[in-house]
This record gives structure tokens, C-alpha cells and sequence, in this order.
């Protein structure tokens, strides 16, 4: 998709009071995507257990089930920005709102395993899709003075996805008399949590009829009249529309199409600044991340605790997660991005050298000591604080900022792929590393926290405060 990096007249700089409630409900609407990516990326996390049971499936077998959406995840990142120069991104939320739906009931309604996995592959293209669809848009409708704040719509919709779908899991285990195979309207009590997911990606389709279509593309398709109203909407009355869509097409013409043949260079295949993109995605993943999303509830009835509490936990973790988002998006541009990545590896270390401590212990009567325990549950919340509030936010800055002007989209891509990969690659390992050790599991996390910070402090250059311009 193309860059929305040009810089606005000065006369678009402000937006009326009037206009800004109609753009928060635009922005707001279009991060429903967000919600739904959140939402959907968690929700398995309250039926791994009952999908085990149910298909008498061994780790290796259930981990691929859990991490297959992460490949429809990366087919539709990199296919939704083309997608969406071609038909319009209001077209493109309406398919994957369609795809979360078709996903949603036939997750809910699987006749084997192989079909559930069909379901979750196309539930991850929705995924995908809204990854990259939502942050675009956003960035593409809003009036440059408030472009940040609106921006940062997709990050806190995502968080509250993530900690809504706990609360939900948590509700109907509870209806369910806390058995994730326990009836529930008809169904087993995972089949209702997966299906659940209809009624917001119905809802999301709703709203993508009654927000416009982004400016940008209505000019890229020489829809000029309709591109100014939309301008007026959102920028104000006091602004020169005509001059307006000049600069954007201006914008647009000088914009150089990034390709992968210009990420070649160096002596290691990719140019070094391409490198440590890859390195601060890969490092964002491989501190175990998605586990406290994807597995929570599985990893603390592995240690004694009832599935009620532990899915309960899961919920606990995932408001943990907001406010952790909370803080970095306060912080970010005060502290800086380094500083708060830093900081961030430091708290993480701590967080999950507790929880291999912790883990280490043998179970008594099927659970850990109870200081142990304490220790861990307290320790994981640690953890995903200081993700949080660094990592979660600061790696998507940093990709945002750090590459060349003429590279910025192709190396984007690429670390973003690598980003799903590593994410794949902790979710399918995790069953089977739990299974050989998991205090050993979380030992192998640690060294990865461990070893972001001189990651950071010798490869990564701080971005704060510098035009895009000045990248290199």
C-alpha cells in the first residue's frame, strides 16, 4: 500500500472541534479491525484444552491447530495493501469482516480437526488483513494535527480484543459449570467461545458502510470531487480543497515504489539497517510473548490451578496488557523509543527469570508450592507489563521510522514477515517445549530478553524526534 508519509499544507493542520467528533467515530470504526485481530489471536486460548480432549491429540499435533492462523496472518498482511490499492479499503475491511464471520461459525461448528484448522487459517487472513487495512486508513483520513493520537486507535483496540475475548472465555466457562467441553446452547462450552467472534465482525462489517472511503485512494482513482468532500469532513471549511488534492497527487507521483531488490546490499545478503529490523521482530516474539496469549490458560491448569481461575488469570493478564499499552503510548515519545526498550528487556528478564525459577519446582498433589505459585503468577504479569509498555508498542515505532524514505515499505515488509515467522515459531514449540521442560522453556525466553539489551544498546539508533527524512 502506498506511503502516507506526505506532509500536509499547513491550512490541514487543524481540524474543526466540530469535525473531530466525526473523525474519532471514523477512526474509531476502522480500528474495530484491531478489536477483531486482538480478539480473534486470543480467543483459542480458552479451547486448546477442550481441543486436545476432544480430538485425543498429542502437543505437537494441537500446537500446529493453535499456529496454523499465524500463516493465513502473513499470506494477508502481504496481500491486503495491493488489495486494498485496487478495490478501496473500505472494500477491503468489508472482506475481512466477511472472513471473520465464515471463520467465527466454522470454528464453532468443526466436523474434525483438519477443518477447525481450515476455519483458523482464514480467520488469520482476516487477521492479517486488519493489521495492515486498519493503521492505513487511519493514518490516510485523519488530519495531520491529530494523526498520532487517532493512530494509536489500532494498538489500544487490539490490547482490549485481546482482554475482551478473556473476559468472555471466562464468562462462559463459568455458564458452562467451568468445563470447556461442559453444554452450553447446544454446543460445547470452546465451540460458544469461538463463535462468539460473530457478533463483532458483524458489527465491524455494519460500520464499514457508515465511515467514508480514505481520500488517498478516491484520488488515486481520479475521484477528485468526492475525495474534497471527504477532505472537508474530516480537515475543516477553512482549507484550500483543490490545492489540497494537488499536493496529494503530487505526493503520490514522487512516492518511490520500494522494491526487494532494493534491500540487497552488504556482505550478509540484506543491507545492515535491514538486519536489526529483523532482529528487533524476531526478539519481540522470541521473549515468549504470545504464549501469555495463546496458552495462558493451558499453562496454569499444567501447574494445579482450576481451569475457572486459570482462565480468569488469562483476563487479569490481558488488562495488564492495556495498561501496560497505556503507559508506552504516554512515554514513547517523552522517554524516547531506545530507552523505553531497554527498560522494558530489564523488566522482562526479571519477569520470566522468576517464572523458570518458579517452574523448576515439583508439582505437589498436581500443583505448584504454594509459594511458588504466587511467585509465577505474579512473576507473568511482571512480564507482560514490561512488554507492554515497551516492546508491544516501541518495535511498531521503530519499523515505522528507522528505514530510508526508499526502502521504508519494502523493509517494513520484510519485518513484519519475519515478525509472523518468529510468532509461528514460539507458538507451534511451545506444547511440545512444555512438555520436555517448562521451567527450561522459560529459561530459553530469559536469554532472549537477556540478550535484546546489548541487542539494543550497540545495533539500535534512537528515532526520536527525527524527520523520517533522516533516516539512513
Amino acid at each position: 500500500m502506498a506511503s502516507t508519509s506526505q506532509a500536509p499544507s499547513s491550512g490541514a493542520r487543524t481540524a474543526h472541534p466540530d469535525h473531530l467528533g466525526h473523525v474519532i467515530f471514523i477512526a474509531a470504526a476502522a480500528a474495530m479491525g484491531g478489536f477483531l485481530f486482538g480478539y480473534d489471536s486470543s480467543v483459542i486460548n480458552g479451547a486448546v484444552e477442550a481441543i486436545r480432549d476432544r480430538y485425543d491429540v498429542g502437543s505437537a499435533v494441537l500446537a500446529q491447530v493453535i499456529a496454523v492462523a499465524l500463516i493465513g496472518c502473513a499470506i494477508g498482511a502481504a496481500t491486503a495493501g495491493r488489495i486494498a490499492d485496487r478495490i478501496g479499503r473500505i472494500r477491503c475491511m468489508q472482506i475481512a469482516a466477511v472472513l471473520f464471520t465464515i471463520s467465527a461459525v466454522g470454528s464453532a461448528l468443526p466436523f474434525a480437526l483438519w477443518d477447525l484448522a481450515m476455519w483458523r487459517v482464514i480467520g488469520g487472513f482476516a487477521i492479517g488483513m486488519a493489521s495492515v487495512i486498519g493503521p492505513a486508513y487511519i493514518a490516510e483520513v485523519s488530519p495531520p494535527a491529530y494523526r498520532g493520537r487517532l493512530g494509536s486507535f489500532q494498538q489500544a483496540a487490539i490490547v482490549i480484543g485481546i482482554a475482551v475475548s478473556q473476559l468472555v472465555n471466562w464468562g462462559l466457562l463459568n455458564a458452562a459449570g467451568g468445563d470447556q467441553r461442559g453444554e452450553l446452547m447446544g454446543l460445547e462450552a470452546w465451540q460458544v467461545m469461538l463463535g462468539v467472534m460473530v457478533i463483532p465482525a458483524v458489527l465491524y462489517g455494519l460500520l464499514s458502510f457508515a465511515i467514508p472511503e480514505s481520500p488517498r485512494f478516491l484520488i488515486s482513482v481520479g475521484k477528485r470531487e468526492r475525495a474534497k468532500k471527504i477532505l472537508e469532513e474530516v480537515e475543516g471549511r477553512d482549507v484550500d480543497f483543490d490545492a489540497r488534492v494537488t499536493e496529494i497527487e503530487h505526493a503520490m507521483h514522487s512516492e518511490e515504489k520500494s522494491s526487494f531488490k532494493d534491500l540487497l546490499g552488504g556482505s550478509f545478503f540484506f543491507r545492515p539497517i535491514v538486519w536489526i529490523g529483523i532482529g528487533l521482530s524476531v526478539f519481540q516474539q522470541f521473549v515468549g510473548i504470545n504464549v501469555a496469549f495463546y496458552y495462558s490458560s493451558t499453562l496454569w491448569q499444567s501447574v494445579g490451578v482450576d481451569p475457572t481461575d486459570s482462565f480468569f488469570y488469562s483476563f487479569t493478564t490481558s488488562i495488564i496488557n492495556i495498561i501496560g499499552t497505556v503507559i508506552a503510548m504516554i512515554f514513547v515519545d517523552r522517554v524516547g523509543r531506545k530507552p523505553l526498550a531497554l527498560i522494558g528487556s530489564v523488566g522482562m528478564v526479571i519477569g520470566l527469570a522468576l517464572e523458570a525459577w518458579a517452574f523448576s519446582f515439583d508439582l505437589v498433589d498436581g500443583k505448584l508450592p504454594a509459594t511458588q505459585g504466587w511467585v509465577a503468577l505474579i512473576a507473568a504479569h511482571v512480564f507482560v507489563l514490561f512488554f507492554a509498555l515497551s516492546w508491544g508498542v516501541v518495535v511498531w515505532v521503530f519499523l515505522g521510522e528507522m528505514f530510508p524514505n526508499r526502502i521504508r515499505a519494502a523493509a517494513l515488509g520484510v519485518a513484519a514477515s519475519a515478525q509472523w515467522i518468529a510468532n509461528w515459531a514460539i507458538t507451534a514449540s511451545f506444547p511440545s517445549l512444555a512438555d520436555w521442560n517448562l521451567s527450561g522453556t522459560y529459561v530459553i525466553y530469559t536469554i532472549f530478553a537477556a540478550l535484546s539489551i546489548p541487542f539494543v544498546l550497540k545495533f539500535v539508533k534512537e528515532t526520536k524526534g527525527k524527520a523520517l527524512e533522516e533516516m539512513g
